[in-house]
């Protein structure tokens, strides 16, 4: 099944250029000019992204928030074609995920969706349910007593269970499983995603170990070889990097919220860590959050910065997305800025209004009030 966009917009020759890039990339294209027929094929056509022009705002609003509340296109990714000139910020608080700027050339176009393409893919893939049954001992708030409990399918983002009933605090839960034929042992928090009145419950996984997601991706390409492979990495250079995130430089930077699992080499040391984009630039660069703060992580993540610092080379980079976190799935992150006593981490919060420019001159004064890696510039 190819990936498809919805096309909103009336500029022949944007809409020209856009199936061009688009049939490139193998995304098949419905175009709409009136609102009405785009929000009629949103309710009723699944898609995985809605590109729309926003030169009229309120239509455009009236379209994306179409999109979002069509229960088959929530999760759309959603782009915003704005005049070069137009606020950035308003695109974004449409709910755009990605911007063109008008005028639009084909290779930024094309530099565009190549990112909008590898979120589209996993966005997809990450709601691929596989239908199996298999026993899962579920330890809900740390009651030393394990409940056993069987799957009704398996995907990358979560499972969902068969149980009698929903527990009654479901804040702190564990599930513990071997994926079938083999003898990896998966575990990890889960939070519940959905219910249904037949008492099925859909969980998501929290903090999954990237040895255990790759295990189950790696389990469900063996078994469900009809699904989507995912494309190649992104290209992208480090530029920044302390023990609770970095900055890196791209010309296909991810949206905000998007999560992904970044890994890195250099001399033979290899970090995987799981992020979350806190800041974007658009064909500039993203700041990323990591989101597994723990102790471990830490050593890990200052063993490398060592490393960095005494090879003077470029690490290699690996950037794949996980998917987009809805503004309502967001974990809170409440206090972990003042735990972590990180500036670039501060940076990210407190500066994520800021233009690219502005953004990276306070970058670059950071980097001498509070020293620390600085990757393109030969550590």
């Amino acid at each position: 099944m190819s990936l498809q966009c919805l096309v909103f917009c009336s500029d022949d020759k944007i809409v020209r250029l856009l199936r061009r890039v688009l049939s490139d990339l193998e995304i098949g294209v419905e175009h709409c000019i009136e609102p009405d027929s785009a929000i009629r094929k949103l309710t009723r056509q699944r898609f995985e992204a809605v590109i729309v022009d926003c030169s009229h705002e309120e239509i455009a609003s009236q379209v994306l928030k179409s999109a979002r509340s069509a229960p088959c296109n929530k999760r759309a990714i959603a782009v915003s074609i704005i005049d070069g000139q137009k606020a950035l910020r308003s695109a974004f608080d449409l709910g755009a995920h990605f911007v063109l700027y008008t005028p639009i050339s084909s290779e930024r176009a094309k530099s565009t969706f190549r990112a909008v393409r590898a979120l589209m893919k996993r966005e997809r893939r990450r709601n691929t349910r596989f239908p199996i049954e298999i026993p899962v001992s579920l330890v809900v708030n740390g009651v030393a007593e394990p409940q056993k409990v069987f799957t009704t399918d398996l995907g990358e983002g979560g499972l969902a269970l068969r149980k009698s009933k929903r527990p009654k605090n479901s804040n702190n839960m564990r599930v513990k499983f071997t994926l079938p034929g083999t003898e990896n042992e998966i575990e990890s928090a889960v939070e519940i995603a959905w219910e249904n009145p037949d008492q099925h419950t859909g969980t998501r996984f929290v903090d999954l170990a990237p040895a255990h997601r790759n295990a189950i991706i790696a389990w469900l390409n063996s078994h469900s070889p009809e699904i989507e492979k995912d494309d190649p990495p992104m290209p992208c250079k480090l530029s920044d990097l302390s023990l609770g995130g970095c900055y890196l430089e791209t010309s296909s930077p991810f949206p905000v919220r998007t999560r992904l699992v970044l890994s890195m080499r250099v001399a033979g040391l290899e970090l995987q860590v799981e992020g979350r984009v806190r800041v974007m630039h658009p064909e500039v660069g993203l700041g990323i959050e990591f989101t597994q703060r723990t102790s471990q992580q830490k050593e890990r993540v200052g063993k490398f910065i060592q490393a960095l610092v005494q090879s003077r080379e470029l690490p290699e980079l690996l950037v794949q997305p996980e998917g987009i976190e809805r503004l309502e799935d967001e974990h809170s992150d409440a206090g972990q800025g003042a735990e972590s006593e990180d500036p670039l981490l501060d940076l990210f919060r407190d500066k994520a209004e800021l233009s690219s420019e502005q953004f990276h001159i306070e970058l670059v004064n950071q980097r001498g009030a509070h020293p620390r890696v600085e990757a393109n510039a030969g550590v």
